[in-house]
């Protein structure tokens, strides 16, 4: 089963190489490849100063964009002076480049209509076509009319003019309508943003999060008419805190007079949602989209949003709302190519560091467990094999890079692999040391140690996704390898090395227990041997359970259990019959009795202290 895995890892990226753009090796982050790095500084369209919260904020934009491009282990940090320092692995596309050069904007735009995030089959269903029985046929085939090509949607609107901006019937074309039934929105090169679309015509974007799709009107509220925005629990009209978290939003003069607007015609559409929705669009992609409460017209431009949020989703949401109200603009200070000459040289004194810790635990290995410490070598050669066809198909299909935290993960990744085995191997030998023989302690070893084995391969992989999931940049890449290298272990250990161990167990060599084995009874310090049925000697004080039925049935019936001596005619291997045991015993029995000593009245009279006890 496992080899057949490998097999079909390795032979999956093998014809990748061949007939995609596969590669026998794993694609390396910037640290140990290089890349293009990009220097930006943000100006705001106000003129206004650019504060660490935009900056903060704009990062959060930056990184949105590129890793749903697919570019993995991408670094962007800021500089003193609110620079944003942004570095590309390798060598990114023209595409990727230009989504970090474009400025994010945020705009209130009407929502005219909602879908699944998945595309919609609009495929007509083909009219069944009549035959006619009994046609002749030596009669030719009919000529099949051609079909006229398909025709490009429509993008002219069903009517001169919208009679308002959530005029459905005017902004929902016939190209717009195949957009959005098109639009794949659970693919993440649809998550990128970086398009803010026309502002005079309808606009079909996903949310950001991937849950859905929307079919946007014009713009009406631009996010530079946003004065602030908070969020904090709600309170009542009496002024009493509820427990729900909300975000406050307030807008200046120009925005409240829009927003009176935007509210007026959302109530007289508060029957026909999703019309009377309004989406909240950041980079172009929609944040939110709250539907206004029934009888609500908000005319002093401060609003209060409401739903399932949390303290964080609502903090959030506000940071976003005052990122819009501040329109960066990134100018392009400076783009150059970087090197990897220190990662290269980190990399190779880390891949030495890994070669010594390997070299070591196969040293170890044999030294402590002799010929079993080539089952520990074959479990790393797979263990290796698996972690090295995994990453290079991950890098494949899903842009992975390797860094070099990602290499110190592999390193310690030995260290894990090595202990379960060492787990496994020790409770097999404890096994010996009560007596039991290699078949039965490989199986009672196995049910001790995989609760361990698991336990320890549990908490690594706890900690791998609490790091995973706190850590940003390239400490990601060490959390990631060393869940990845977890998980693999747990499948060597299960279906490579138990199955070995319980293969060898029944062989000459490892079942009689050479000293060159790693598993002597002697070396081990087993107790001596003792008769447990059937003529065999066994090592040990070996229970009942592990002997068979009738090897126990038959000890049953014997009363007498004899110690045999290990040397010339019992030892070693071999064993004695019961017939020569019993031959044994009597010998025993004689000599002892010839070396008592003898009192000299029963000399004297034998016949009649014989007579008197019969008499009694």
């Amino acid at each position: 089963m496992l080899a057949v895995l490998v097999f079909a890892l390795l032979g999956s990226i093998a014809a990748g190489t061949k007939w995609s753009t596969a590669s026998l090796t794993p694609n390396l982050a910037l640290d140990l490849e290089g890349g293009t790095q990009i220097v930006l500084t943000p100006v705001a369209d106000s003129g206004e100063d650019v504060t660490s919260a935009s900056i903060t904020q704009a990062i959060d934009v930056i990184r949105q964009r590129v890793d749903s491009s697919g570019v993995a282990e991408a670094e962007i940090t800021s500089q003193s002076g609110g620079k944003i320092v942004v570095a590309l692995p390798g060598n990114p596309s023209e595409e990727t480049l230009e989504l970090v050069r474009t400025s994010a904007q945020m705009a209130f735009r009407p929502v005219l209509a909602i879908g699944n995030p998945t595309p919609t089959d609009t495929t007509p269903t083909p009219e069944p076509t009549e035959s006619v029985a009994g046609t002749d046929p030596a009669a030719p085939a009919a000529t099949p009319e051609p079909t006229a090509a398909a025709e490009e949607p429509s993008d002219e609107p069903a009517k001169a003019a919208p009679d308002t901006p959530s005029d459905a019937a005017y902004y929902i074309t016939p190209a717009v309508q195949a957009q959005f039934d098109a639009l794949d929105c659970t693919d993440a090169a649809n998550l990128t943003g970086g398009v803010n679309g026309d502002p005079d015509k309808a606009f079909v974007t996903c949310s950001q999060d991937g849950s859905a799709k929307y079919i946007l009107g014009p713009v009406e509220i631009e996010g530079a008419r946003i004065s602030s925005a908070s969020s904090g629990l709600g309170v009542t009209s009496t002024g009493a805190t509820t427990n729900q978290w909300v975000v406050n939003i307030a807008f200046d003069s120009k925005g409240t007079t829009q927003f009176t607007d935007v509210t007026t015609r959302l109530q007289s559409l508060a029957g026909t949602p999703p019309q009377n929705q309004f989406a909240m669009v950041l980079d172009g992609l929609v944040i939110s989209a709250p539907s206004l409460d029934t009888g609500v017209i908000i005319s002093d431009g401060k609003a209060e949003i409401s739903g399932t949020f949390t303290r964080e989703t609502a903090a959030s949401l506000a940071n976003q709302l005052n990122f819009g109200s501040l329109p960066l603009t990134f100018t392009v200070e400076s783009e150059e190519q970087i090197s990897a000459t220190l990662g290269s040289e980190q990399l190779e004194k880390g891949l030495l560091a890994g070669l010594i810790g390997l070299g070591l635990v196969v040293i170890y290995s044999l030294l402590q467990y002799r010929a079993l410490g080539l089952v520990t070598v074959a479990s790393l050669v797979v263990a290796g094999l698996l972690t090295y066809g995994v990453i290079t198909l991950l890098s494949w299909t899903q842009g992975y890079r390797l860094s070099l935290p990602g290499v110190a993960g592999l390193i310690v990744a030995i260290g894990i692999t090595a202990d379960s085995f060492i787990v496994y191997f020790e409770r097999i030998r404890d096994e010996l040391r009560e007596g039991r023989t290699l078949v039965a302690a490989v199986d009672r070893g196995w049910e001790r140690a995989r609760r361990t084995i698991l336990a320890s391969d549990a908490v690594n992989f706890l900690a791998a996704i609490v790091l995973y999931v706190l850590a940003v940049g390239s400490v990601r890449g060490f959390a990631f390898t060393l869940g990845l290298t977890t998980l693999i272990d747990v499948i060597v250990v299960f279906m490579f090395t138990h199955p070995i161990m319980q293969l060898i167990a029944r062989t000459k060599f490892f079942g009689q227990g050479h000293r060159l084995s790693g598993l002597d009874p002697r070396r081990l310090g087993a107790p001596g041997t003792r008769y447990v049925g059937r003529g065999r000697v066994v090592s040990g004080s070996a229970t009942p359970e592990d002997a068979p039925v009738e090897d126990a049935a038959l000890e049953s019936e014997t009363t007498t259990r004899v110690p045999v001596a290990v040397g010339a005619g019992g030892g070693g291997g071999g064993g004695l019959t019961i017939a020569e045991r019993r031959a044994a015993a009597r010998a025993a029995e004689q000599k002892a009795a010839a070396d008592a000593p003898v009192d000299a009245s029963q000399q004297s009279e034998p016949e009649s202290g014989r007579t008197e006890g019969n008499e009694h």
